[in-house]
Formats: structure tokens, sequence, C-alpha cells
């Protein structure tokens, strides 16, 4: 017998409330997981931020909630993959137009995610850190493979030989990625150390292209770790030029720019590349600077100013350098070739064996459901090469009545 219980958002721009949560039950190719980690994403704070101006279709009260890590307990019809007890890891896509709302959200102890957009995770794997990968690994993926986006051959995920990497000796401004892989094929990842750029350089590694990224200074061996071959500080006056120069004239295939302010850049490093296509992961402007609450204010009419002024002017710069760039949405591997391909193909083997790392670290904020709107206040504020993850109790969705904290 099995209760529930999730941190519920009422209303438009509402704190999180911890109550009673119907148990999901499972629909044709889903697993109900007992959730033991979930991380926090940008995507619920800015959710919460902005009420209705983004998910439009959202009829509150609903969970948010996009990555969770734990037990199956209980599978639909159609299901091939898990039984009952597997230790997954899986994206809760409830948030999306046409989803459940309720039932999909991660934000509580019982959650139904898709078959197809979970994987196991080896028994040494700590929940926690697992629990950092979905949604950033589906946003990457569709940032690279989509037709869309940067449209690259996810066929050749997990079946490349990898190129070699730079010597560590390289002082950045002479590092090269130009040479000896196949085609000479790179992607510009910029923002490597946030979760979508963790994945983005492992994930185009994996297909057989070469990587250059940026990051701060401390963490430039940390992503060389992860198999970017050239790293480069974003706060340099000339990181354009340095990436541009780095790629010695090679084919760069596309540009992933994450972060707020990382579209002009890219757009300039495309540009004089020759690369045709920039995703963007991240709005122009930061959607935290605003009240979180309805009505008119002059810093959300600044704000909305400034976000309609930013992509005008971006669009006349992709037009100058005849690139196109175009926002990525990571549920949309969900339909596509791309999502079994990344999820089903080559995440289980590469978790197994070590080939995909789960980055970054995580940074556990609380234990249960009611640390969860802390944790996204903290990431409002600003967090680096981390991952805000809440553990949830083993034995809190089974047996006898959930109380709310």
């Amino acid at each position: 017998m099995f209760s529930n219980s999730a941190a519920w958002i009422e209303a438009p721009f509402a704190d999180l409330v911890v109550r009673p949560s119907p148990v999901p039950t499972p629909g044709p190719g889903q697993v109900v997981v007992q959730v033991r980690a979930v991380a926090v994403n940008p995507l619920d704070a800015i959710v919460q931020s902005n009420g209705r101006l983004m998910y439009r279709w959202l009829d509150y009260p609903v969970v948010l909630g996009e990555d969770v890590a734990g037990v199956v307990v209980g599978v639909g019809e159609g299901v091939h993959r898990f039984v009952v007890g597997d230790r997954v890891v899986g994206y809760a896509t409830g948030l999306e137009k046409g989803r459940d709302h309720v039932s999909g959200g991660g934000f509580q102890h019982l959650v139904a995610v898709d078959e197809a957009l979970a994987a196991p995770i080896p028994d040494e794997v700590a929940f926690e850190d697992a629990a950092v990968l979905p949604l950033a690994l589906s946003t990457a993926a569709a940032a690279l493979f989509e037709q869309s986006q940067l449209g690259l051959d996810h066929t050749r995920l997990g079946h490349t030989r990898l190129g070699h990497s730079m010597p560590d000796h390289a002082a950045p401004e002479q590092e090269t990625v130009a040479g000896s892989s196949r085609d000479d094929e790179i992607v510009v990842v910029w923002g490597g150390t946030t979760s979508v750029g963790s994945n983005a350089i492992q994930l185009a590694r994996a297909a057989g292209y070469r990587v250059v990224t940026t990051a701060s200074a401390r963490h430039h061996d940390s992503l060389r770790a992860l198999g970017a071959e050239a790293v480069f500080d974003y706060h340099d006056a000339d990181v354009v030029s340095s990436v541009v120069a780095a790629t010695q004239g090679a084919r760069v295939v596309g540009v992933v720019a994450i972060a707020v302010g990382s579209a002009e850049p890219c757009v300039e490093i495309a540009g004089r590349t020759g690369a045709r296509r920039v995703a963007l992961t991240s709005p122009s402007v930061s959607f935290y600077d605003q009240p979180r609450r309805p009505g008119l204010a002059w810093s959300r009419v600044r704000l909305m100013t400034r976000l309609v002024w930013s992509n005008v002017t971006l669009q006349a710069r992709c037009l100058r350098h005849g690139v196109r760039a175009r926002f990525v949405w990571g549920s949309a591997i969900a339909t596509s070739a791309v999502g079994p391909a990344v999820w089903s193909d080559y995440l289980p083997g590469a978790l197994a064996d070590g080939r995909h790392r789960l980055a970054p670290q995580p940074r556990v904020v609380g234990r249960d459901l009611g640390a969860l709107q802390a944790a996204i206040d903290t990431l409002r504020g600003g967090v680096s090469a981390q991952k805000l993850v809440v553990t949830l109790p083993g034995t809190a969705a089974t047996g006898g009545t959930t109380k709310a904290p």
C-alpha cells in the first residue's frame, strides 16, 4: 500500500507547499519511481518567477521538478527495460504541454516517468550523484543532435574512437584542436561547467566530435578531464578570438550557447569560423530580475523590454553573419530518435563502465521535500559548477500514511 506527498506550487509565483499527492498510476510505457534524490533546475526557478509567462498551459496547482533518481515500484503496459526494484535515473516531464502536471512532476515521493527517458544506474552510484543528470543531459542532447538545432550525428554515440587530448603542459593561448579526428569536426560549448555544458562536452566527444569550451580558470582541468581539448576563460577580453584561433581552420559544426549573455559571443564565433548554427539554451536576460508576484512592476517591464530588444539585435547579428540561432527545448528528444539513442542505447553502458561522468558535483541541501523551496531560492542567488540536490528517505512513500511536514 503506497501513499504519496509532493511539494506543490499552488498558484503562479507561490512558494512550494508540501502536502499529500495522488499515487501515480503508470501509463503505457511508464514506470513509477520512488524518488530517493531530486535536483533543482533553473527551469523550476523560472516557472516560479514568471507565473504563466512561459508555461501558459499549466493549470495550477502543479508539481515542479525534472531530475529524479530512485527505485522502480511500478511498471506500465509495454515496459520491457525495467522491473520493480531497479535503481534508475529519469527525466520527469510533467511540466511539458500535454503531460500530467501532477503525476509527472519530480518534486514528490512517487513520480511517473517515461521508460524511454530513464536509465539504470550502477549499484555503486549514489542516488544524489545520478540526480544531476536528466534535464541537463536531455537539453545537451537536444542542442547537439536535434535536426532543428545543430543536427549532429547521434548514431555515432559510443561507436567512435576518440582522438588524442591536448598535452597537460599546453598553454591556453597555444591550445589547438585541429588535426586528428574524423573530418576535423569541432563543437564549441560556451559554459562548460554548467550542467548542460558538462553533458554537452561528453556527448559530443562520445559521438566523435572534438570540443572547445569556456569556463573560469579554476575549472579548466576538470573540463579537460571530461574530454574538452581546449578551454578558455570567458572573462578574458579576447576569449572569442582565442576560441576562433584554436580551431585553426578546422570545420566547426556548431556552437552551444549556455548561460545568460552567451548568445552574442557564440554568434560571433560561429560567424568567424564558418559555423552556421547556434543552439541557445538560455535567454539573453535573467528572468530572476523581477518581483515574484503578479501585476505590473517596472522591473518586469524593463526585463521584457531588454528581452525583446536583445532578441531583435541578436537576430540582426545572425543575419549579418549568416548564422541561424534557435532556443533549445530539452523535452524535444522525447518524441524523436535522439531520446532512445541517448537514454536507451548510449547511457546505460556509458554509466556502467564510467565513460559518461556524472557532472557537475551534487551539493545536498536538504533531506525532505520541505527543503526544495530553499534550494530554489539558493539557485536564484547563483551556483557555480554544482547541482543542488535534495535527498528523500527510502521509506517515505511506503506503508501507512505519509504526512506532509
